[in-house]
C-alpha cells in the first residue's frame, strides 16, 4: 500500500510558459563510423512554437532529433531536457516530459489500433493523471482520424495508417515535448495538412513541437522556426521568412532554387529553378 502511494505522489512534469526552454542541445558531435554527422550543432527547443528541422538526405537531421530526445548521447556536447541534462533522467522519466515518434512504426504482435494508441498512455501509469487515460486515447484517436478502425489490427493497416496511428499514440502520451521524425512521408495530402495542423494545435496549447521534414513548404507553411541542418551543424536558426533564402537553400541542397512569397498568405514558396525549354519536350503552341 506504501509502494502505491509513493507511486502516485511522484514529482510530475510542470508546464513551461511560452517561449521557454524546454530542450536545447549544444556542441552537439555525432560520429558514424568515421564521419562525423554533426559537429558542433546548436539548438534550443521553446514551449508554444513548431520547430522544423530541414535539410538533405544524410544531414544529421534525425540524428539531432534523437540527441534532442535523450535517446542517443552525444560524443561531445550538452543536451537538456526540462532544466536538466538529459542523462540525469531516467527512461521513464523521460516519457513523462518528452514523446517520439520514429521514422517507421513495426510491431511484432497483431495488436488492435486502440491497444497500439493506448501504450502511449504507459508511462503515466501510477500516477494521478492515468485518470486521463481513456480521454487521451480517444482524444489522439479523433485527431489522427483513426477511430473508425479502432479495432482493427496494426499490423492489417496500410502505410500511411500506420504512420497515423504511431503519431496518435505519441499524441496520447500528452508530453510538453513532441520530437516527430518525418511524420508526413507516408502520408497523402489531406493527411499531410492534418498532421502539421495537428502539430500547430499542440504548439497552441503551449507544447513544443520538433518535426523533421523534406517538404519545404509544409515547413513554410507551418514552423514558427525552422533549422536547416548542414555541414555538421544548424547553418541557420529562424522564421521560415527568414532563412528560406534562396542563396543558402541553393548552396544547402546542391540545387538552384527560387524562393517567392505565395500570392495570398505570402508564406515563402521554394521550387527548383527550371531556366529554359526542356530539349526532350515539345514546344507547346502559343494560342
Amino acid at each position: 500500500m506504501i509502494d502505491v502511494f509513493r507511486r502516485r505522489t511522484k514529482a510530475l512534469p510542470t508546464p513551461v510558459e511560452p517561449g521557454g526552454s524546454v530542450a536545447d542541445a549544444d556542441g552537439i558531435r555525432v560520429v558514424r563510423g568515421r564521419r562525423a554527422v554533426l559537429d558542433g550543432a546548436r539548438i534550443g527547443v521553446r514551449a508554444g512554437e513548431v520547430l522544423a528541422l530541414v535539410g538533405p538526405n544524410g544531414a544529421g537531421k534525425s540524428t539531432l532529433l534523437s540527441v534532442l530526445a535523450g535517446d542517443l548521447a552525444p560524443e561531445a556536447g550538452t543536451v537538456r531536457i526540462g532544466g536538466r541534462a538529459a542523462d540525469a533522467w531516467s527512461a521513464p522519466e523521460l516519457a513523462l516530459r518528452r514523446a517520439v515518434l520514429p521514422q517507421t512504426a513495426e510491431l511484432s504482435f497483431p495488436f488492435p489500433v486502440a491497444d497500439v494508441v493506448r501504450m502511449g498512455r504507459a508511462p503515466w501509469a501510477g500516477t494521478a493523471r492515468e485518470a486521463d487515460d481513456e480521454t487521451a486515447v480517444a482524444e489522439a484517436m479523433a485527431a489522427t482520424e483513426v477511430t473508425e478502425f479502432a479495432a482493427r489490427p496494426f499490423s492489417a493497416l496500410s502505410g500511411g495508417e500506420r504512420a497515423r496511428v504511431a503519431l496518435a499514440r505519441v499524441l496520447a502520451q500528452r508530453t510538453g515535448l513532441l520530437l516527430l521524425d518525418e511524420p508526413t512521408a507516408a502520408l497523402d495530402l489531406r493527411h499531410q495538412e492534418l498532421v502539421l495542423r495537428v502539430c500547430r494545435e499542440r504548439a497552441a496549447a503551449g507544447d513544443a513541437v520538433v518535426v523533421v521534414l523534406h517538404d519545404l513548404g509544409l515547413a513554410a507553411a507551418h514552423a514558427d522556426r525552422v533549422g536547416i541542418v548542414h555541414g555538421g551543424g544548424v547553418a541557420a536558426d529562424g522564421p521560415p521568412a527568414e532563412v528560406f533564402d534562396e542563396e543558402l537553400l541553393s548552396r544547402v541542397y546542391r540545387q538552384p532554387v527560387e524562393v517567392f512569397p505565395h500570392p495570398r498568405t505570402g508564406v515563402p514558396q521554394v521550387v527548383p529553378r527550371r531556366d529554359g525549354h526542356h530539349p526532350d519536350r515539345p514546344a507547346v503552341p502559343a494560342g
